[in-house]
């Protein structure tokens, strides 16, 4: 007779952390005598809070930034500083700092565009407008210098912006650039802001953060608030960034198309760039997502072309298997290969940043060069697909849509409560006020050696000159 099977021995453990709660500004760090309001969605007629506990936060509610623990006393990572942070909990409070008859709100957009701008912009009007009775709410279109530069804010109020999260883009307009602290600031003093809503990337947060030292000190009685939107998804410390998701969807077309023109041709290569200046996080999430992809390049890894365990070994394998293969790049893949002319080196975007060369089109010549040169009498084709705005100028789907609403209302709720300096977003599924100078310097990478990704390869394709995914410097995702 067998044995019956058993399990590991259980054992029962327990563990203690202390939680360090990250202080967030609050206007009455440098403001006295504040005046306090108990929060109009008391009195609401279409919104009745329950009596229960629990509706409005206190100072006590907190999501914790790591939720993962190795409980072994030998493990480093959970000394490491982040195990032990937590951040006050997203959500209205009972007393509130502004008077909404006062308010006058200032939404600005900054930078390059993502599904769900128009959403966030929405809901800040709508949410501001019915939950808080503000009617005092200004559009600053042009980005930053849209402050300073002379043209009018536009007033904003719900049946105006009621279709927008039907649209891509940003109804108010966005430019890269333009900051200036000075000009920026006392434009806020001379328009009589006192609540600025600022939607951008890592670049646009870094100027969050010095307008909000500046307002400090002058001592304005000012909030600032920033929405984190990158479609790239590469700010950290957040679950992922609005408009993501959508991106992800929008770019399987793009793949679906390089598959079937890559099928219906002999010895056909179908290669798609996809947005991912320093991260490749839609590349990857398309990728996994397709199914159809055979390999897959991402900036956080190098690769090669040449030689064992390059990129004509890897694809030379595919097409004697297949006869034909798929091939996914993230713009900012593989830029240190690409020959610069010394104009070229030097060339920068209005933002400061390297412009960066087409990686899709230097790859499909190197792949034509190596087919003529090493299969001289063989067919083949290589179909480029760059649909890079393509995925990033539509409308936000549901799933993102919820998302923008419930950041735009955490955004409201926040600086409603004299919360200033902060960024709202989700934190393992729980959404929470981050100073936005965290949020700034955050970095969110992919991170090749996450289990997750090998499991996915591992089950999900037959491997061809794979290499071991731990330890390896040189590496891209092959399937």
């Amino acid at each position: 007779m067998a044995a019956a099977a058993t399990g590991p021995p259980q054992q029962s453990l327990s563990f203690s952390t202390v939680q360090q709660l990250q202080s967030l500004p609050h206007l009455s760090d440098y403001l006295e005598n504040l005046k306090t309001l108990t929060n109009p969605l008391d009195h609401n007629q279409f919104f009745h809070p329950p009596d229960a506990d629990g509706f409005y936060l206190t100072p006590s509610d907190v999501v914790l930034r790591q939720i993962v623990y190795d409980l072994s006393s030998s493990s480093s990572d959970n000394t490491a500083p982040s195990h032990h942070q937590s951040y006050h909990r997203a959500g209205p409070r009972k007393q509130i700092f502004f008077d909404p008859d006062h308010v006058r709100a200032a939404i600005v957009t900054c930078g390059g565009l993502c599904p769900g701008l128009n959403t966030v912009i929405r809901e800040l009007v709508v949410g501001l407008w019915d939950l808080y009775g503000v009617r005092e709410i200004f559009g600053v279109k042009s980005g930053y210098r849209g402050f300073y530069s002379g043209g009018e804010p536009v007033p904003l109020n719900p049946k105006l912006v009621h279709n927008w999260h039907k649209r891509g883009g940003t109804a108010l307009e966005t430019s890269r650039g333009g900051f200036d602290l000075d000009k920026i600031v006392n434009a806020i003093q001379h328009r009589g802001f006192n609540q600025i809503y600022i939607i951008g990337g890592d670049g646009t947060m870094r100027g969050a953060v010095k307008i909000f030292d500046e307002i400090h000190r002058r001592k304005l009685n000012v909030g600032v608030v920033g929405i984190p939107k990158t479609v790239d998804n590469d700010i950290g410390i957040i679950d992922k960034s609005f408009g993501f998701q959508t991106a992800v969807e929008m770019a399987q077309q793009a793949i679906n198309a390089a598959h079937v023109e890559a099928e219906s041709a002999v010895n056909g290569i179908g290669l798609v760039k996809l947005m991912g200046r320093s991260t490749g996080h839609i590349a990857l999430h398309a990728t996994l997502s397709s199914r159809d992809v055979d390999c897959c390049l991402v900036p956080e890894n190098d690769f090669y072309l040449e030689g064992k365990g390059g990129l004509f070994e890897f694809l030379e394998h595919r097409l004697k298997q297949n006869g034909h293969a798929v091939l996914v790049v993230a713009e900012g893949a593989g830029q240190d290969m690409i020959p610069r002319t010394d104009a070229q080196k030097e060339e920068r975007d209005e933002s400061g940043n390297l412009v960066f060369l087409d990686v899709g089109g230097w790859l499909k010549s190197e792949l034509k060069k190596w087919w003529y040169r090493d299969h001289p009498d063989e067919l083949f084709t290589v179909k480029y697909i760059d649909p890079t705005y393509m995925i990033r100028a539509v409308h936000a789907n549901a799933t993102d849509n919820i998302y923008c609403t419930l950041l735009a209302h955490s955004a409201i709720h926040g600086i409603m409560a004299g919360y200033t300096g902060f960024v709202p977003g989700p934190i393992n599924g729980n959404y929470a006020y981050i100073p936005v100078e965290e949020v700034s310097q955050a970095k969110n990478p992919v991170n090749t050696r996450d289990h997750r990704w090998a499991w996915r390869i591992l089950v999900g394709w037959r491997i061809l000159g794979y290499r071991p995914l731990y330890g390896v410097k040189r590496w891209a995702f092959r399937y």
